[in-house]
């Protein structure tokens, strides 16, 4: 009667399968960080849009209150040389007086929404920055676990250790992604 063969484990598999699902947990929160940043980043480059947006609205009507005050000046003109109408003169200089106001807080509101677009695209672009990092520690931390997976099917050392050096480039990057210090 034969005894079943048992082949002695090596040590070395234990640390390989150990490593291998710690930069596994790390990939997949590099995978979810970065989604989550690219999600901010365009959010935000919307919210940038729409502010612009709404920019170019503020301009069109400043530009249309100009362009009346602008008439109406030139309409008071010909008023104060062929026409001594007081009254007439004064509604005309209150129209254009309330123009003018206009104009301002249109120039006004214009300011706070450039500011506010500026912001919503500062943080697009940190987003961005940050979206890519985790992208590049997905791609190292997927290459370790792919040799990660090589070596134990193959029993090469030697692979294990590329895997644990690129995945150790992986973690620095996931790291990075989080505070971006290089």
């Amino acid at each position: 009667m034969t005894e079943p063969t048992t082949e002695k484990k090596e040590t070395w598999t234990t640390f390989l399968a150990i490593t291998t699902v710690l930069i596994a947990v790390c990939a997949t929160l590099s995978t979810f960080k970065g989604g989550g940043y690219s999600t901010r980043a365009l959010m935000n480059q919307t919210k940038a849009s729409d502010q612009w947006a709404f920019y170019q609205s503020k301009s069109v009507k400043g530009y249309i209150f100009e362009m009346q005050k602008d008439k109406l000046e030139m309409e008071l003109q010909d008023i104060q040389h062929t026409s001594k109408n007081t009254v007439q003169i004064t509604d005309y200089e209150k129209k254009i007086e309330a123009y003018s106001k206009k104009i301002k807080k249109y120039d006004e509101e214009k300011e706070q929404i450039k500011k506010d677009a500026r912001a919503f695209e500062q943080i697009s672009e940190d987003a961005k920055i940050h979206s890519e990092v985790f992208g590049i520690a997905v791609i190292y931390l997927q290459v370790s676990i792919l040799l990660s997976s090589i070596s134990a099917l193959t029993k090469k050392k030697f692979v294990w250790y590329i895997s644990l050096a690129l995945g150790a480039f992986g973690i620095l990057y996931f790291f990075n992604g989080f505070f971006i210090f290089f």
